[in-house]
């Protein structure tokens, strides 16, 4: 069966720093599947890393048995070819703009009579020639040649987004929640339908009886994702009034509505009392029945064990151990990296 989730030697360096290194990770489809560690052992980074927010420093990540990538198809050929000569131009006129104002404005201006388009237009070849055929060429060459690496540099940082990556079917939540609090829970959960919105700018500017159509089915399946994270009874409250356990809950609805087939939540159980985080147990199987593959980062064992298929567990950036909870549970290695004494049952 292939993976539906593959980190292959994931190393990520900031400057000195290794914040992960050389770390692989292989998640089966419909499994949940958990990274435990220590604060500081690069759990968060490697979420980063798989969902676009950095690119490895090396390694490389697979979804579906494929990289997440924007291909540099025709359309950036011609973007670069037209950014690459508008640049060449502007490098030419930059070079001769004197000798340009010279011959086109000022030796054709006569004080009181019409200006002589034309002849200050014809004007500019001649100038051209005039001022150096080599100097000329040359410079063209240079601003067409800084134009086009600096427009591939630009397009390569843009290879694998966050937004690249949530298209291709990867949904997460964060650490922090990031919501917005002064709109509504329905509200909320739409920003994250905004990619399958079909209506574009004249639709919403003119908004014809299919815009309505299409917010209205919107707005139900948003309803219903609240529904299913049980927070339909809060859906026209202001996020910011919601107590912090069920913050957590919309921040999983809104990861949702981008209609993901792998979900990453990190840490979905902080800050949560025990009978909250017995909840989130149960939201995130249904998640899973859901036909959605789970990968979590937690740090509450009770959470951990009871619902991971497997875990792995990095400390210090590096994996040290993955398998089943029983496992892991039974692992020297990583009772004495993490888990310590406590009971985990």
């Amino acid at each position: 069966m292939t993976a539906i989730l593959e980190a292959r030697d994931v190393t990520m360096r900031f400057g000195g720093l290794v914040a992960n290194e050389r770390v692989s990770l292989s998640v089966r489809p419909g499994e949940i599947f958990a990274v435990i560690g220590p604060n500081g052992a690069g759990k968060t980074t490697l979420f980063n890393a798989i969902t676009g927010i950095y690119e490895p420093t090396e390694g490389e990540v697979l979804f579906e048995g494929r990289p997440i990538r924007r291909e540099w198809g025709m359309s950036d050929r011609v973007k670069g070819l037209a950014v690459g000569l508008v640049s060449a131009a502007v490098a030419v006129l930059a070079l001769n703009a004197s000798a340009l104002w010279q011959g086109a404005i000022v030796d054709r201006y006569v004080y009181g009579e019409a200006f002589p388009w034309g002849e200050a237009l014809d004007s500019v070849p001649r100038t051209l020639r005039e001022s150096g055929f080599w100097l000329t060429w040359f410079a063209a060459a240079v601003g067409f040649a800084v134009a086009r690496l600096g427009f591939g540099a630009i397009w390569k940082a843009q290879r694998r987004t966050p937004d690249l990556v949530a298209r291709a079917g990867v949904a997460r939540t964060f650490q922090n929640i990031r919501l917005f609090g002064e709109m509504n829970l329905v509200e909320n959960v739409l920003v994250g339908m905004d990619q399958h919105f079909r209506s574009g700018y004249w639709s919403c500017l003119l908004r014809p009886p299919g815009f309505w159509r299409e917010r209205e089915r919107m707005r139900r399946r948003a309803f219903d994702l609240l529904k299913f994270v049980d927070l339909a009874d809060n859906a026209a409250d202001a996020a910011r009034s919601l107590p912090y356990g069920h913050q957590r809950r919309l921040e999983i609805a809104r990861a949702l509505a981008t209609r993901p087939r792998l979900i990453l939540l990190d840490e979905p159980a902080a800050g949560m009392n025990p009978a909250e985080s017995a909840d989130l147990m149960k939201l995130i199987r249904r998640i899973r029945e859901s036909g959605v593959t789970v990968v979590l980062i937690e740090h509450d064992m009770k959470v951990v064990m009871g619902i991971s298929d497997r875990i792995a567990v990095l400390q210090y950036g590096r994996k040290i151990a993955e398998g089943t909870p029983d496992e892991i549970r039974n692992d020297p290695v990583c009772i004495a990296a993490y888990l310590g004494t406590e009971d985990l049952g």
